[in-house]
């Protein structure tokens, strides 16, 4: 009776659903494994549940008088995750045919997120060679029951949902004993969370995953600051994104691909934003690119109309660039603003701030949701086409391997044209109810670290030349609140990371990743962390590793998945899409990148494919070439490119910002390093300063475009 009584009393204040096949929980030998995102949980999953299930309990859930009694009128077991002393009860349920329900987690997420696992769960489902059925909770981190402080929003009657998703197994463990066997039951466990966690995902478009976290967190909450520092609420931004949707109608059509050549501060998120709540798609031009690659872009985009503002134009002195769009309509957002009629304001306050979704016009999550190009490669930038599944789902995957929230604050420099900066730095955080602090360029080295004390910024994003600068230019406090500094877009200096280390305590998360994957494929994370590689893949990526001829480690890396893009617009056929398509077979993705993955699944990248020399009849990668030049002058940047020699063959050039590096001391860091001889620079080049990307990679097609000039010296 006690079981009606409160099975009724919870769905009338939490409106408790059960959602999924339940068909699955009667399985021989079923165990349950859900997230844990409050104490609230095991009395859920033991009266919503359609079968009898035992739950296991931890020490935090007793701690509320009242779940203690309720539960303790409740089939459970109280157990410590570090010693489960019932573990072996637990199993013997399990082999019983019981339903026993466990959290791998063992505590409520204080941080909204998934945390550590334990190797109970995985125990169990090992020695009874379980059926594990993956139950994903939402709505009780809302609860009061939460155990998340801070900034996160409470709520006293949450709507609360069950979703029993499909039985999955265990792999096969390879015969390990003790620690070893239970850490790798613990590492599988994770990738079970993790996947599940990924897998309840929603599906809609970027506005409407922006109107879910206003939902969710509310109106009034602060949640944006640029280099003007006035911090601005989910209010702020719905309003001015809705009214720069509405004007932004009088200058497109809908479906129309609208160039947006902006800074990095609010008004461009407000305007990608509604954009793509009126269904255009943003077209996000790189504007350090050059006159000839912005014009390209617009062509291959098939881009009739670029929004941008007269006073950025002004500061980032791009009259030259502007005037090399032709046939583009350039639209000013300050003659947007001015163009704010009455009516257009009447409709923003009585009808599209109230009813915003009804206000939107209906778009396909599968349809196009931002162009991005490709740089620094190609003569020409090609289009990459993102689809609103793809970048949320990439953000989904990301959610899965760390962990962020309201209580955080992003720090993003890197300019937005790029997708590491767009969905990562800007988009996640925004639609995940994360703080973020928006700064126009990388570039200021000294500004930046005085800005990560001042606002108090717990993750700090860049590329590994761009986190160099950081740590050598700041005070050993300027970071003292940063938990986590990801680098990504080009591969992390060995040097780089050991300042931040040495100088800030702070271990660097190198990941890796393309533009058109959205970004990102592999990560490393505080759960998962191997020095020297980029991580793991994150979940919902296949991939293929293709053996090259003449590359002894590794092979070239195709992938799929959801995050990938929908395909490629080229210059040669302006607006025609090209979906990916790689001799895997349709629908997968060539990287260029030549990778090695180890038998943890952590991810090596040896470089791509166009970065190794054929010297001697062996493939030598660049990337080898600059490791040594690193090891032997750890100070300074280098940078190694190929030149034809026409009575040789190809032989390798290092630029290097050491005055006196020589291949003396070259020979000697490859001995040390145990490098072939052949990984050596034939030739070195000394200068100021290597040509860097907007994004912070290093311009190798201008050091190209050098060495075949036959220059001695890189423009500074």
């Amino acid at each position: 009776m006690i079981h009606v009584l409160f099975r009724f009393l919870l769905r009338l204040f939490f409106k408790v659903k059960v959602e999924g096949d339940s068909s699955p929980l009667r399985a021989p030998r079923p165990l349950i494994v859900a997230n844990h995102e409050s104490a609230l949980d095991s009395v859920l999953l033991t009266l919503f549940l359609p079968v009898d299930v035992t739950v296991a309990v931890s020490r935090d859930d007793l701690k509320h008088p009242f779940l203690r009694w309720l539960i303790a009128r409740l089939p459970h077991v109280a157990i410590e995750p570090a010693r489960p002393l019932e573990v072996k009860r637990l199993v013997r349920t399990v082999q019983r045919g019981g339903a026993v329900a466990v959290f791998p987690e063992g505590r409520p997420s204080t941080t909204g997120a998934l945390m550590k696992v334990y190797d109970a769960a995985a125990i169990i489902a090992a020695r009874c060679d379980a059926d594990i059925i993956p139950v994903v909770i939402r709505g009780t981190l809302l609860s009061r029951f939460s155990s998340v402080a801070g900034n996160f929003p409470k709520r006293w009657r949450p709507c609360v949902t069950l979703t029993i998703q499909p039985v999955v197994r265990l792999p096969a463990i390879p015969p390990l004993r003790g620690k070893q066997r239970r850490r790798r039951l613990a590492d599988e466990m994770l990738k079970v969370m993790q996947r599940m966690a990924f897998a309840a995902r929603t599906r809609q478009t970027l506005y409407e995953a922006f109107l879910s976290a206003i939902d969710t967190h509310g109106r009034a909450t602060r949640i944006i600051e640029d280099a003007r520092r006035t911090p601005e609420s989910y209010g702020d931004l719905l309003k001015v994104s809705l009214a720069l949707g509405r004007l932004a109608t009088r200058v497109s059509a809908e479906g129309d691909t609208v160039g947006v050549l902006m800074p990095n501060i609010s008004t461009t998120v407000c305007l990608l934003l509604g954009l793509s709540a009126m269904r255009r798609v943003p077209a996000m031009i790189n504007y350090t690119a050059g006159p000839a690659a912005m014009a390209a872009a617009c062509v291959a985009a098939k881009v009739k109309t670029v929004i941008t503002s007269r006073r950025f134009i002004e500061l980032a002195r791009l009259d030259a660039a502007v005037k090399a769009f032709s046939g583009v309509n350039l639209v000013f957002v300050e003659d947007l603003r001015a163009g704010l009629t009455l009516a257009d304001k009447l409709w923003l306050v009585c009808f599209a701030l109230w009813r915003p979704r009804a206000a939107i016009r209906r778009a396909d999550p599968a349809d196009t949701a931002v162009v991005l190009f490709t740089s620094g490669s190609e003569a020409r930038p090609k289009g990459v086409a993102l689809s609103h599944d793809a970048i949320l789902a990439n953000i989904a995957q990301m959610r899965t391997a760390i962990d962020f929230g309201p209580n955080d604050r992003f720090l993003n420099a890197l300019p937005m044209y790029h997708s590491y900066s767009l969905t990562a730095c800007t988009l996640m955080p925004l639609v995940t109810g994360t703080r973020v602090f928006l700064y126009t360029t990388p570039l200021h080295y000294r500004a930046i670290p005085e800005i990560a004390y001042a606002h108090d910024c717990t993750y700090v994003f860049g590329t590994s030349t761009f986190l160099g600068h950081y740590a050598r230019q700041a005070h050993p406090y300027d970071f003292y609140k940063v938990r986590v500094v990801v680098s990504g877009a080009e591969k992390l200096n060995p040097e780089v990371a050991s300042l931040w280390l040495h100088k800030f305590g702070l271990r660097i998360m190198e990941g890796y990743g393309t533009t058109e994957c959205a970004p990102v494929l592999t990560l490393n994370t505080p759960l998962a962390y191997k020095e020297g590689t980029v991580g793991r893949f994150l979940p919902g990526i296949e991939y293929r590793v293709i053996k090259v001829p003449g590359i002894e480690n590794g092979g070239v890396l195709h992938v799929r998945g959801p995050n990938l893009m929908r395909g490629y617009y080229f210059y040669e056929e302006p607006g025609v899409l090209h979906a990916p398509r790689s001799e895997v077979g349709a629908g997968w993705y060539n990287t260029s990148d030549v990778v090695e993955v180890d038998d943890d699944g952590f991810v090596t990248i040896h470089g791509r494919v166009k970065r190794f020399a054929k010297i001697a009849g062996e493939m030598v990668s660049l990337e080898d070439v600059e490791r040594i030049a690193h090891h032997a002058s750890p100070a300074h940047q280098h940078a190694a490119t190929i030149e034809l020699i026409p009575q040789t063959g190809e032989s390798t050039v290092l630029f290097t910002t050491e005055p006196g590096l020589d291949r003396i001391a070259l020979q000697r860091a490859a001995r040390e390093l145990g490098a072939q001889d052949l990984a050596v620079a034939r030739r070195i080049v000394h200068v100021s300063e290597l040509p860097l990307l907007g994004s912070g990679k290093t311009d190798y097609v201008k050091l190209k475009a050098i060495v075949e000039a036959n220059a001695v010296h890189a423009p500074r």
